[in-house]
Parts: structure tokens; C-alpha cells; sequence
């Protein structure tokens, strides 16, 4: 199971990495942000995908898989890709950031904060507080809180994945 849980990983790892070069772009232009959007979406789609191709074609209980099994499986998936996409974060925040998505955030927040609407104080000085702390963070840390943030919804989407994903197999004429 590990060997093609870091497999199935590495295809999801590349997946979220080429969808996180959307996110830059879509600061600046709003197409690219629908479209990283939609490749959010497909993430736990691509995740049923992979963990069906186990069940059908790995899996020692011909083709039939648990629950813990499944589970085990795309948790262990989502894991590898979080892993594989901390690099990619590691290298566009170290070497190619520069603090462009800060810079778009708070360019943001000043946009919403001229026209706020009456409720709006407590959200804006909660955002206000989000910015300033993403400010004070080196790209390791950033890094380490998408890692940690990954591997969280790898375990919300691992859940319900393996709920879909567990097959019995009748062995016998019942």
C-alpha cells in the first residue's frame, strides 16, 4: 500500500502544484483565480479516482477494500502530496514571492476597507490581523502552515473518499 499511496501522492503532489501556479496569477488576473477555483474542486475528485484505481488493481482482497483500508490509503495520499507540494511553496516563496501575494492581499483589503459595509468592523479587523501576521512569517513557516493546512484537508476529504471507495467482496453462493 505505501509504494502506491507515495505513487498516487506524487500525482496529486504535482496536481496541487501546478494549480498553486494559479494562485499568483489569479491576483492579477481574476480568470486565473476561477480557474485555480475549479482545479480546487477536482482535487477530491482526482483523489476518488486514485484511490478506485488501488481498490481495482492493488488491493490483496480481490478488489474488494475497507473501510480503514481506504482510509488508510488516502490518508497516507494525501500526506505524500502535501509533501511533494511543500517544495513547490518552499520554492515559489523563497525564490519567486517577494512578497507579491502580500502585496495583492493588502492591496485588497484596502480596496474592501474604503466601502465597508456597516457589519463589516469586526471581519476587517480580523483580516487586518491575518495580514500582519502572514507579514512577520519567513517562507519556512509559510510553508510549514500550508503543509500542516494540506495535510488537514487531506484528512476531511479522506474520510468521505474511503466511505465511497470501501467495497466488500461475496466470496461464495449466498
Amino acid at each position: 500500500m505505501n509504494r502506491v499511496s507515495m505513487a498516487a501522492g506524487t500525482i496529486m503532489g504535482a496536481f496541487w502544484i501546478f494549480k498553486f501556479i494559479f494562485l499568483p496569477l489569479g491576483m492579477s488576473m481574476p480568470v486565473f483565480m476561477l480557474v485555480f477555483g475549479v482545479l480546487t474542486i477536482c482535487v477530491p475528485f482526482i483523489g476518488y479516482r486514485l484511490a478506485c484505481h488501488y481498490r481495482d488493481n492493488y488491493s490483496s482482497n480481490n478488489g474488494g477494500i475497507g473501510f480503514i483500508h481506504a482510509f488508510s490509503f488516502c490518508l497516507f495520499m494525501y500526506m505524500y502530496a502535501s509533501l511533494l507540494a511543500s517544495v513547490g511553496h518552499l520554492i515559489y516563496f523563497y525564490f519567486i514571492d517577494n512578497g507579491f501575494i502580500l502585496e495583492k492581499l493588502q492591496d485588497m483589503f484596502d480596496t474592501v476597507k474604503e466601502n465597508p459595509l456597516p457589519s463589516m468592523d469586526s471581519y476587517l479587523q480580523q483580516y487586518q490581523l491575518a495580514i500582519d501576521t502572514y507579514a512577520i512569517m519567513n517562507p519556512v513557516e509559510i510553508t510549514l502552515q500550508l503543509v500542516s493546512q494540506n495535510m488537514f484537508y487531506g484528512l476531511l476529504m479522506a474520510l468521505p473518499t474511503a466511505m465511497i471507495v470501501k467495497k466488500r467482496i461475496n466470496i461464495g453462493n449466498k
